[in-house]
């Protein structure tokens, strides 16, 4: 067999065994990688590039290697999946840097992190202060996860006490100009009322790169011409602003009126009104 052919031979069948390890190890990220998995796809590359270039090394001693560093890293991740003290072995553990706000020499020793690193790794984090730190935590990964003291904490709707609505993951509905029918099935929609929205906002099928829509229904667009200004949808806000009007029309009537009963109607509907404003302000107002 001629060399070329060999080498073309070899190269495939390592190409195809090492995706098939791949494949089995899971679907974990190059980030997400111990070191002893990162090692170990080093030395599998390092085999496979060896008995590839040299016809000399027999075929089956490199399947063997190959095997080898292959199914122990798939039997050790299976073990992991069962057992603490094997992925403290292979995966290794957490290490506690910052305490309370206090940096923990001894911990950065052990963690081989000078005070340099620290500050580098808080810096990635967008912290500059190691006083506005509450813990600072190093992952196995060699990640650093930070929590903020409490008064250094962005604001969230939830310490400002307001209620937000539930979110959905948005459905795509066109791609290159075609409309999909199975995203628009999944939101109760169909073509007729994408044609409409389009329509609203004076654009042609054929201009659309990406259409989605979110969970309340309203149509994003982007648009293959970026120069095109597409206007943001009102729907939300019409709706918000004609529901107030309702309210505030009651309101009057009640006050108008001099019948007791109209005048008890109105403060009843105006009342309703109030309330189904505040249970959709979170939806409508965002």
């Amino acid at each position: 067999m001629p060399d070329w052919l060999n080498i073309l031979l070899r190269a495939l069948s390592f190409f195809a065994l090492i995706f098939l390890f791949i494949r089995l190890l899971g679907k974990r990220l190059t980030t997400q990688l111990s070191v002893f998995d990162q090692v170990n796809i080093i030395v599998i590359g390092s085999i496979a590039a060896i008995i590839t270039l040299n016809p000399t090394i027999k075929f089956t001693y490199g399947l063997i290697a190959i095997a080898v560093w292959g199914i122990l890293p798939i039997i050790i991740q299976f073990l992991s999946l069962k057992y603490k003290v094997v992925r403290d072995i292979f995966q290794g553990k957490e290490t506690i840097l910052i305490n309370h706000g206090k940096v923990l020499e001894d911990k950065l020793l052990e963690a081989r992190f000078t005070p340099e690193d620290l500050l580098r790794q808080l810096r990635r984090k967008n912290v500059f202060q190691v006083a506005d730190v509450e813990f600072a935590m190093l992952e196995p990964d060699g990640e650093l996860s930070v929590l903020l003291k409490k008064d250094q904490q962005p604001v969230t709707a939830k310490t400002m006490g307001l209620k937000v609505a539930q979110e959905s993951v948005p459905q795509t509905v066109m791609l290159d100009g075609v409309m999909l029918d199975e995203p628009l099935t999944a939101m109760g929609l169909n073509r007729n009322w994408l044609h409409t929205e389009l329509e609203k906002i004076g654009v042609a099928p054929e201009n659309v790169f990406i259409a989605q829509v979110d969970s309340t229904g309203q149509l994003y667009v982007d648009l293959f011409n970026d120069a095109l200004l597409v206007p943001k949808p009102k729907t939300r806000e019409l709706l918000y602003a004609t529901l107030k009007k309702c309210q505030a029309d009651c309101e009057l009537y009640a006050l108008g009126t001099k019948k007791p009963l109209a005048k008890k109607m109105y403060e009843n509907s105006a009342r309703e009104l109030q309330e189904i404003v505040e249970d959709l302000e979170p939806l409508l107002k965002r």
